[in-house]
């Protein structure tokens, strides 16, 4: 699934294309997403101007003008085509088409993506948004906030930091990276982090998103940017898909076997066991 920097690249790339235009027309070819797409959403939409882009941890928000909002996510499997095609694509459910002929094209082959329509004002309320943590990317996000998000918690970092609740868009590849760099095993309970680790995972979890959303993110087996290029930060991991093979410390500690892999909550986990050490 596309995580921060992905989504973050996505709605950059459709801001790039879209702001300032108006959406012409809607075309709905199948509204049975992850959610059914509201029937009145073409009519809704049809003739309103792109004002603003907001991504809100992997949700983008699409501000249209007479305060509605789009919320798209792109599922497990989904994408954004920006072209002037006229032909559809495969499994092109939905088409934005601006008054110059640009489409926006949302492609989603497992169907696990949704597409909604709710009043400006009301994102921070809506269902799938209400109750997400700070984004880590904004001022609101500090050590301090992460500390009291972890007090008394005894649930693993790794499984805490996967929270939505607790940090806003962070997923499985950027947690392991993360936590590679701040030193901290993925398995440590994180109400036991110390202040200066808390510090040290706060600055890892920015700079890592940051050095991602600059390479245009991670492309994996789905992912592309809305442009058709691919991101290229994943031949910058350290440790996520690196089972066996040696991190960047492992020339400073001989006979080190390289990064080893764990499950975690159904999810594979990758860290180095010299430098995350879990004590």
């Amino acid at each position: 699934m596309p995580e921060l920097p992905e989504v973050e690249t996505v709605m950059r790339g459709m801001q790039i294309a879209l702001q300032g235009h108006i959406i012409q027309n809607v075309i709905v070819r199948r509204d049975d997403l992850r959610w059914r797409i509201p029937a009145d959403f073409s009519q809704s939409v049809s003739g309103r101007r792109v004002i603003g882009f907001r991504r809100r941890g992997k949700y983008i928000l699409i501000r249209l003008s007479g305060d509605r909002t789009i919320v798209l996510h792109l599922g497990m499997s989904g994408r954004i085509v920006l072209d002037s095609a006229a032909m559809a694509a495969p499994h092109e459910h939905v088409v934005f088409v601006t008054e110059d002929g640009k489409r926006c094209a949302f492609i989603d082959p497992r169907r696990f993506g949704m597409i909604d329509l709710v009043e400006t004002e009301q994102e921070e309320s809506y269902r799938l948004l209400k109750g997400m943590g700070p984004e880590p990317l904004e001022p609101a996000f500090s050590s301090t906030t992460l500390e009291k998000a972890f007090a008394k918690k005894s649930a693993s970092i790794k499984t805490v930091l996967l929270d939505q609740k607790v940090v806003a868009g962070l997923g499985n590849i950027y947690v392991c990276e993360a936590l590679y760099r701040a030193g901290i095993h993925p398995e440590r309970e994180a109400g036991s982090l110390k202040k200066q680790q808390i510090k040290l995972l706060t600055k890892a979890i920015q700079t890592v998103l940051e050095e991602a959303i600059a390479a245009g993110g991670s492309s994996l087996k789905d992912y592309v940017r809305p442009e058709g290029g691919l991101g290229y930060f994943q031949h910058a991991w350290r440790v996520y898909g690196r089972k066996g093979l040696p991190c960047p410390d492992c020339p400073k500690h001989p006979g080190c076997t390289g990064v080893e892999q764990i499950t975690q909550a159904g999810r594979s986990t990758f860290f180095c066991p010299i430098r995350q050490k879990i004590a």
